[in-house]
């Protein structure tokens, strides 16, 4: 298995960990996305093998974006437990069938990831037909993200950040300070992507498997909050030019152990199931001949929606929900 290329974005994701922790952290978010190549058919891996670095650096622009745009933050998570009790039969899985039984306004409040997935699918399968690399490309590295945090159960909840359980800062431990402490030493051995035959369904079953992970999730970092020397719990390091207090790596590690190696195995269902949609999307796009299809130079208005999008980021203020609220 090829390792993950490393960029400059491997070291911010220590600096937004810090200050505001975000889907996956940025190492599990790259880490997710490079991995899935791997997972492709030959013939699909030889078009995107000139872009692994592409696509693993861009993995990480729906994050960029929420410090840019207000709408963006909804295409993150749902809030499914507020919608009644399990199984959640009553939410309809189609959007258009949920907007009229619940509003717009009120799918947005609460999130809408699994549906908007699979506009990215309809989006990514339009770039395969047109054979436009550059939209396969930008398309397929968002896909990444957004099946990414489908995958966290604490995007699938009310309780994002255990503030209705006095836990605050459980999603940062969960989903960057374990697999950017331990991720390195995981395995990511998954097999190869398949096609998948309904989309919607594939997408609320990740959902409610995430889900069903939440009461986990929580409980066990409260009995290891109760039961955890007090003064061992943090520590400090160095981010840049800041000291921050982080979660120490004992409670860190036998958090991870108490969940018996929880976001290793997400991470590996992560990995399989983004190839499988993206080998789903060229599929149903006719399985085109992507053979000598070239990336065109990025446009300068491009150029200049990736310079804002990296000085929005920069600035450190998110539009919508934060995770760390």
């Amino acid at each position: 298995m090829k390792k993950l290329i490393l960029t400059s974005f491997f070291a911010l994701s220590f600096v937004v960990y810090a200050a505001a922790p975000v889907p996956w952290g940025f190492w599990g978010h790259q880490r997710i996305n490079n991995m899935a190549l791997f997972t492709l058919p030959e013939d699909l891996f030889g078009f995107y093998k000139p872009h692994i670095q592409y696509v693993t650096e861009h993995a990480v622009d729906p994050d960029k974006r929420r410090y840019a745009f207000k709408e963006e933050a909804p295409r993150h998570y749902i809030d499914i437990d507020h919608y009644g009790e399990p199984p959640y039969d009553g939410i309809p899985r189609k959007w258009n069938d949920a907007v009229i039984k619940y509003s717009e306004d009120t799918l947005n409040e609460h999130g809408i990831v699994p549906w908007y997935i699979e506009k990215m699918m309809f989006r990514l399968t339009d770039a395969f037909k047109e054979k436009d690399v550059n939209y396969i490309l930008k398309t397929s590295a968002d896909l990444g993200h957004y099946v990414g945090d489908a995958h966290v159960p604490l995007h699938c909840t009310e309780n994002y950040n255990g503030q209705l359980t006095n836990q605050v800062g459980i999603h940062g431990l969960w989903e960057s300070r374990i697999p950017e402490l331990l991720g390195e030493n995981f395995d990511y051995f998954t097999g190869k992507a398949e096609y998948i035959p309904d989309i919607n369904a594939k997408v609320w079953e990740i959902i409610m498997e995430s889900h069903a992970l939440v009461d986990s999730v929580l409980n066990l970092e409260a009995k290891l909050n109760a039961e955890f020397p007090t003064d061992q719990k943090y520590s400090y390091e160095s981010r840049g030019a800041s000291t921050v207090r982080v979660y120490s790596k004992a409670y860190t590690e036998k958090y991870d152990e108490l969940m018996n190696d929880m976001v290793e195995r997400i991470m590996r269902d992560a990995i399989i199931e983004l190839g499988s949609f993206w080998l789903t999307a060229w599929i149903n796009a006719g399985k085109p001949n992507l053979t000598g299809i070239v990336i065109k130079p990025w446009t300068a208005e491009e150029l200049k929606e990736m310079e804002d999008l990296d000085k929005s980021y920069k600035k450190g203020e998110f539009k919508g929900r934060d995770h760390t609220d």
